[in-house]
């Protein structure tokens, strides 16, 4: 799979410059291409979107009615589509900063290209009760992609975006935003609404249980929201949220038989985890597998695996498999020796086997 930061290329320089110079005849084409493109190559794709934004200052009018008035041309020309969009976003959060009666409004036309979620959050910082006041109206704005950029542009920890620290610490003020959103008839809208929820467990689990719960009863639309909103909590094996979903963390279940297998391989190999589960009373089990990966310094926190949500008969033997494979990844390096593999069910470990990782084998066969 080729790196995001491919996207953000000089064939992407190129056609960003075409669609602005078809919105004005005075912007500068060949001085954009040449400011943008010199130099690209050796960075990174967050630095690639600052890179080119930057060329747009430099480029774009000077004046922010007029860079407006470009901007939306090129928009209704059908232009500033997909990556396109992320460096014009960038620009609109830096050059047009201080004007925020102009950028707020800019940015709504553009994130229905893409997203304008990490665009819109120096706003929050810099101009909080405007931008808040925008973001109120715009819960009730026609386009599922503006309604959206509510909810994304205001999560306290977005991923590859500047956290928001006001709402790490103190989450009212965006979740006041989410309960005009959680019942929004967009699954587009509600997905982000519970990723935010999700991020605001991370700080205050008390008050996202207290949301949760008071959703659950309440909202129409709101089941997929707290079910995928308290996922880090439930991976977590917090009883309370694994409550409101249903499942009960004390419910009297064992594990028999169980396994890996094979039980060495070497990285890159798989492994399948086998086991029975025996309920004494008949329950809705939500069952996971957790993997202690081992470090240079010795093995590391589990990760949490999501296997299955399964009604277990009271009395009965239920079997279980899932194959697991220890490759290497850009996010996880997979190190020689022992890995513990646990199982959990509503949240409470049940027992837990090992696997052997060796090295692979990278020597050569006889030529």
């Amino acid at each position: 799979m080729a790196d995001f930061k491919e996207e953000l290329s000089p064939e992407l320089i190129k056609r960003l410059a075409g669609d602005l110079a078809g919105a004005s005849a005075s912007f500068d084409r060949t001085a954009f291409e040449q400011l943008a493109g010199t130099g690209i190559a050796d960075l990174e794709l967050k630095a690639r979107i600052d890179w080119i934004a930057r060329a747009l200052t430099a480029t774009m009018p000077e004046s922010p009615e007029e860079a407006d008035r470009v901007i939306r041309a090129a928009l209704d020309g059908g232009g500033l589509a997909g990556w396109a969009s992320m460096p014009v976003n960038a620009y609109v959060a830096s050059a047009l900063l201080d004007r925020p009666d102009i950028a707020l409004p800019l940015l709504a036309a553009l994130t229905p290209r893409y997203t304008a979620e990490f665009a819109i959050r120096p706003f929050v910082d810099a101009h909080y009760g405007i931008t808040m006041d925008q973001l109120r109206a715009w819960t009730t704005d026609p386009d599922e992609h503006v309604r959206r950029l509510v909810s994304e542009g205001t999560r306290p920890r977005l991923p590859w975006a500047q956290r928001l620290s006001r709402f790490v610490a103190d989450p009212a003020p965006a979740l006041a935003l989410l309960e005009a959103l959680v019942n929004d008839e967009s699954r587009y809208v509600r997905r982000s609404v519970a990723n935010h929820l999700n991020d605001i467990s991370k700080d205050h689990p008390d008050l996202v249980l207290d949301t949760a719960r008071r959703w659950s009863r309440s909202s129409t639309r709101g089941d997929f929201v707290v079910r995928h909103g308290l996922r880090t909590l439930v991976k977590r094996g917090h009883p309370q949220a694994l409550a409101v979903l249903g499942f009960d963390h004390q419910a009297p279940i064992d594990i028999m038989d169980l396994a890996c297998s094979p039980s060495s391989i070497s990285v890159g190999e798989a492994t399948t985890v086998v086991f029975t589960l025996h309920a004494a009373q008949a329950t809705t089990a939500a069952i996971d597998y957790v993997v202690h990966y081992q470090g240079v310094r010795g093995p590391k926190a589990g990760k949490v695996f999501k296997l299955t949500v399964r009604d277990l008969p009271a009395g009965q033997a239920v079997h279980f498999s899932r194959q697991h494979r220890f490759a290497s990844l850009s996010v996880r390096t997979i190190h020689p020796g022992p890995h513990r593999i646990e199982v959990q069910a509503n949240g409470r470990i049940l027992g837990a086997t090992e696997v052997h990782i060796t090295a692979a084998d990278t020597s050569e066969g006889p030529v």
